[in-house]
């Protein structure tokens, strides 16, 4: 039987309307209405056409109640320009990341999580901090996504096509989730999971608003940035050119930089305006000038890894938590190390239990 709250996530996760649906299976819209609220069981030909439509496995849909990310759990980094749609789709990707979550949860031993609880109000005081309590004194992180996973918390992607949807994480229980939008620049993704880290540590009552993005963006820019990294470098007479060339130090934007180089005191009003103008114009805060690789995840290279050695293709993987291969794709930041079918394994049975030893 239809379970009425996969369905509804379903269509949700593909941005649809219920009309749309309707009209794409030539139902009225009070028959999905009727499927969704558990009301009315679709026949078995309406169940294959909305599987069809939606691109979604049949068995998707006849299987347990699946624990929804809502609105109020999220912390999203620009819920204020996102429509209705795109946040019903984000929250969507973030709900079938938990299914597969699970799954590696069932079949993998992963670091537990480690968020320190900050009692400073400033973020870049509680920045400093992280710091501190992870080791990582002053030096430029590497690997922002493997620095969350080596610390628990849980990383998917999103590949949302719209600029209004950047990232957003939530806690489920004690495990943290980050999902970042791999469409924006390396730099810009690295940002937003720092971002999304100032969340975790500084909001974990679920305070949201627009005072809990900027101390959000305040923790990002010191933690990425330490003042004393900045004012050791010695940019307080850059240019735009020297900023470009500098900035891979840190993994950012030049816009960051600039933001942080003025935070700092290295840059008086008149040259901050001066350089973000000049920016602005070349286009750098939408195309980002000499950009780095995006940072793929450490966890997923080795499930991928462990599951390759037991002859498991990424259809098998998909099979086992009942969504495509190109949904699975979609959270694990377009890792395609196995092939989709099972074609040159001779077995498609779960991997053991393995430990993931990050470094």
């Amino acid at each position: 039987m239809l379970n009425p709250s996969r369905l509804e996530l379903a269509r949700r996760r593909r941005g649809w309307t219920k009309a749309k649906l309707a009209r794409m299976i030539e139902v009225s819209p009070r028959s999905i209405s009727a499927y969704e609220s558990g009301e009315k069981q679709p026949s078995e030909p309406t169940l294959g056409q909305l599987g069809e439509k939606l691109g979604f496995p049949l068995s998707f849909f006849v299987g347990e109640d699946i624990e929804v990310v809502s609105t109020e759990a999220a912390s999203f980094r620009s819920l204020a320009r996102m429509t209705s749609s795109q946040r019903d789709q984000a929250l969507g990707a973030g709900t079938l990341a938990l299914l597969l979550d699970d799954w590696i949860e069932a079949n993998f031993n992963r670091p537990a999580p480690n968020i320190p609880t900050i009692d400073s109000t400033r973020p870049d005081q509680a920045a400093l901090a992280v710091r501190a309590e992870w080791t990582l004194g002053i030096r430029p992180i590497k690997n922002m996504v493997h620095l969350l996973e080596m610390h628990g918390v849980r990383v998917f992607s999103l590949d949302e096509k719209g600029r209004e949807v950047d990232a957003f994480s939530f806690w489920r229980d004690t495990r943290p989730y980050v999902l970042l939008n791999t469409m924006k620049s390396a730099e810009h993704s690295r940002f937003d999971a720092a971002h999304e880290l100032g969340h975790l540590v500084l909001h974990l009552d679920g305070t949201h608003g627009r005072e809990a993005e900027h101390e959000a963006n305040q923790f990002a820019s010191a933690f990425l940035m330490p003042s004393a990294s900045i004012l050791a470098a010695g940019l307080q007479h850059s240019n735009l050119s020297t900023l470009v060339r500098r900035k891979r130090e840190w993994g950012v934007s030049v816009v960051a930089l600039i933001y942080r180089l003025h935070s700092v005191g290295l840059l008086s009003d008149w040259q901050y305006r001066s350089l973000f103008i000049e920016a602005s114009k070349k286009g750098y805060r939408t195309d980002e000038p000499k950009p780095a690789q995006h940072e793929k995840s450490q966890v997923f290279d080795k499930i991928f890894e462990h599951m390759r050695s037991t002859g498991m293709s990424r259809r098998d993987l998909a099979d086992a938590v009942d969504l495509r291969v190109e949904d699975v794709d979609r959270l694990l930041f377009g890792l395609v190390m196995l092939p989709a079918g099972g074609s040159g394994s001779t077995s498609s049975t779960l991997p053991t239990r393995g430990h993931l030893r990050l470094v």
